[in-house]
């Protein structure tokens, strides 16, 4: 596989270290924004000082600042199983039409009047279309005989590129002056959306079965990395592994596109981070890459919402900005080996 054999850092270490990280990103991205602000100021919000600034500190900017590490983290988390299902480093969650299956059914929600709150409208709707899209791509695999990882590769791509121009056409054909197309736009290029603390809620507790079902299939994704044949004589069934696998990436990449939009190339290279540090064993990479996936979007979103104030830059930018060298490396290494 594509497993790093050099010594890895103590996982216990790699987690102290990781924390801090996060903790100092959460701490400067509260302080980040159209206006800045001190952390003496962040303290008094938590506490409940009761001004103005606290009330606008607590309500707005603290619930995105959130919200951005555990999109990271979601994010991370998908980027890894991705990986390790198709034992390629070169892996992103956006494969296999998951994420634009979700683009399209929040496409939907923004859109078309449904007469439902949005608030609930678009989550569900993501969720939907991630796993329509996952379940046609596993269809066709299956009608075509090709349920290896390279087959389902093919298929996803195919439904992607679909899924991405029926997206292009529904926001030419349904945006008017009443529904912005600007709007549409600014989601679809990656942007943290602004839950209010309830929806916070339910996104931690989203994070956290995301966590326990990765955990779930981390010793799976460490027997296919030996290679198919060797997966199936210790006695996994590889094509209803992956199969599963997939379905439990793609769910999570569908709340992370509901919450976050389309951000590019953080599932790629949170999982790589991970495993330059922890080693190869999935058991360890599934939670390392989410710490490194919360680090890095809090500290993007932070530099989207502060680096030409009153304008915000989309999240998808920044990290495309980022990440696509990263990728060209990556990449280059790919071939010289």
């Amino acid at each position: 596989m594509h497993a790093d054999h050099r010594p890895a850092m103590p996982f216990r270490v790699f987690v102290l270290i990781a924390t801090t990280l996060l903790l100092a990103a959460l701490l400067l991205a509260a302080c980040a924004g159209h206006q800045w602000v001190s952390p003496q100021a962040i303290w008094q919000a938590v506490t409940g000082d009761g001004s103005m600034q606290s009330r606008l500190l607590t309500q707005w900017r603290l619930p995105r600042v959130v919200a951005a590490a555990l999109v990271g983290a979601l994010l991370g988390l998908s980027g890894a199983i991705f990986q390790g299902v198709f034992r390629n480093p070169l892996a992103e969650p956006y494969l296999l039409g998951a994420s634009g299956g979700a683009a399209l059914g929040a496409t939907i929600a923004l859109l078309v009047p449904l007469g439902l709150p949005a608030a609930w409208l678009l989550p569900c709707l993501a969720f939907l279309g991630a796993w329509g899209a996952t379940l046609l791509v596993l269809g066709i695999a299956r009608v075509a005989g090709a349920m290896d990882a390279a087959g389902m590769l093919l298929a996803g791509v195919a439904i992607a590129a679909v899924l991405g121009a029926l997206r292009s056409f529904l926001m030419l054909a349904l945006s008017d002056e009443t529904v912005s197309l600007q709007v549409v736009m600014s989601w679809v290029l990656g942007g943290i959306q602004t839950p209010q603390w309830q929806g916070i809620g339910v996104l931690v507790l989203i994070a956290i079965v995301s966590l326990l079902m990765a955990r779930s299939i981390a010793t799976g994704l460490d027997l296919l990395g030996l290679g198919p044949v060797a997966a199936q004589s210790f006695g996994l069934n590889v094509n209803r592994f992956v199969a599963w696998a997939v379905m439990v990436g793609s769910l999570i990449v569908a709340a992370a596109v509901a919450y976050g939009g389309l951000v590019a190339f953080v599932g790629l290279a949170a999982p790589h981070m991970a495993r330059w540090a922890v080693g190869a064993s999935h058991r360890l990479v599934l939670p390392a890459a989410a710490l490194v996936g919360a680090t890095v979007v809090t500290v993007a979103d932070a530099i989207a919402r502060s680096v030409l104030p009153p304008a915000e830059i989309p999240l998808g930018l920044i990290t495309a900005i980022a990440g696509g060298p990263f990728f060209i490396v990556l990449l280059a290494r790919r071939l010289r080996q």
